[in-house]
């Protein structure tokens, strides 16, 4: 280990700011420190992790991460915290799915988990021939005639050339977001997906699909192996029909009353402007949520519990908000932008940590490109010491964009940690908390608690 040449950038970088920036040099520095030497975000991870788990909406399992949140804030000695009443979805897997490939008389089982809001199969199960498209458009090229009756397998892998591994995901998305719809309005019976990730293992990704106004059918991913074998079969059959076999038992229920989480530091000069930081309290049923998004929560309630351990008293009020219902239908964040513009608040930045807890690399500001020049040009230097000065234009997040269309004059930003491992694990039942490193995870919260001070302290105005 060679600290000395870590210490000596950060006295560097000190003595060649300004006297204002130097003053914000030293308390970052103190900010790291409470951080990574008496940081809480790990344990009351595992606590979350290990004592409740999994937390999908509308389960009792997110009522109980409900109520132990804000037990949680309370003990922080927070100087307002409460619920905010949101109705929410709630979608039920049911027992285990089953999926088979179909080659003559040979039967292979595959592993996929279905979508979350599929509806279930008959209780015998869907046994159809399977055609395998690679995009939305083809459906509309073969048309009715050729999908009517069987099984769509949207097949198309992440593009790899990307490197930020969000494009990916975003670019390969429609097929499981829209995918079901649109294959029901030409006749099919069922849809299998790829899962979302660059691994190639047999963990299958769930994650949302939206019929739209098209009648549901059910959905499912395939791991990334079981694909892999499909496609290969149909390939080796040569154009005789290969079949497929799924079976789930999913089902909606009555929509759930749920809340949303919130703790609040008050401002000591603007206490009606806030400054939220905040990620989704619940999670998908295949696992424990750990990276997506028990990490963003857990680093949100420490900002705050940061600036009370060092005394730092706020100008502008500061909230940590604990989404509920991101995964499913975005209502936790729809409800909060609801309840800001009816209560007339004014928002500086919303900060929204929900890429997983891995080392920070930085955050996408959606601002203008003169505002992301001067934001570069005053605090870059100071996020330059701890690896975390990618201060770059676009980002914002699933629970906080609403407040763009309620809260005019907000800044959205979304916290960037590297990226490379997260789809890796995303929706998955391996996103435990084994696969969260504590001092990446530490790390993460300091930079975010960084940059509401900077905000806190001279706005994004400049």
């Amino acid at each position: 280990m060679k600290l000395k040449p870590i210490l000596s950038a950060v006295l560097f970088c000190a003595v060649s700011l300004s006297a204002s920036a130097q003053n914000d040099s030293v308390t970052i520095r103190k900010i790291y420190d409470e951080a990574l030497v008496n940081g809480k975000a790990y344990e009351n991870l595992h606590y979350l992790c290990k004592n409740i788990g999994q937390r999908i909406s509308g389960s009792a399992n997110a009522q109980k991460a409900v109520e132990w949140s804000k037990k949680l804030m309370e003990g922080y000695g927070f100087d307002k915290v409460y619920l905010q009443e949101v109705m929410v979805p709630h979608w039920v897997r049911g027992e285990k799915e089953q999926g088979f490939i179909i080659d003559g008389k040979t039967r292979t089982p595959v592993a996929l988990a279905a979508l979350g809001m599929s509806v279930g199969t008959p209780k015998a199960g869907i046994t159809a021939e399977v055609i395998e498209l690679h995009s939305l458009k083809e459906l509309e090229t073969l048309g009715a005639d050729k999908i009517k009756g069987k099984i769509v397998f949207f097949n198309r892998p992440f593009d790899e050339r990307f490197i930020e591994a969000g494009r990916a995901y975003g670019t390969a998305g429609d097929q499981r977001n829209l995918g079901p719809g649109a294959a029901s309005k030409y006749g099919a019976v069922a849809v299998i997906v790829r899962s979302l990730t660059s691994a190639l293992d047999n963990y299958p990704h769930t994650g949302a699909t939206s019929y739209g106004t098209n009648t549901p059918i059910p959905a499912a991913a395939l791991s990334t192996i079981a694909a892999n074998k499909l496609s290969e079969t149909i390939k080796n059959a040569k154009g005789k029909p290969v079949q497929f076999f799924l079976k789930d038992n999913c089902q909606m229920l009555p929509d759930a009353q749920s809340f949303n989480v919130v703790g609040e530091l008050k401002g000591t000069e603007e206490p009606n402007q806030f400054i939220t930081v905040g990620g989704h309290l619940d999670s998908w049923d295949l696992a424990e949520g750990a990276h997506d998004d028990g990490t963003g929560v857990m680093q949100s309630a420490e900002v705050l519990r940061i600036f009370k351990a060092m005394g730092y008293k706020p100008k502008h009020s500061i909230r940590a908000v604990f989404f509920m219902n991101e995964e499913n239908g975005d209502r936790g964040g729809l409800k909060y932008a609801e309840l800001a513009a009816a209560n007339k608040e004014e928002h500086i930045a919303a900060i929204e940590s929900d890429g997983g807890g891995f080392t920070p690399r930085g955050f996408g500001i959606t601002t203008s490109a003169a505002t992301l020049q001067k934001i570069n040009e005053n605090w870059k230097p100071l996020f330059t010491p701890y690896q975390s000065d990618h201060l770059t234009q676009g980002g914002g997040g699933s629970d906080i964009g609403p407040l763009k269309q309620t809260v005019p004059g907000v800044t959205l930003i979304g916290f960037q940690a590297d990226s490379q491992r997260y789809f890796d694990i995303h929706h998955t039942p391996n996103d435990v908390f084994e696969n969260v490193n504590k001092r990446e995870l530490e790390l993460g919260a300091a930079s975010m608690a960084s940059l509401v001070y900077l905000i806190d302290q001279h706005g994004l105005k400049f």
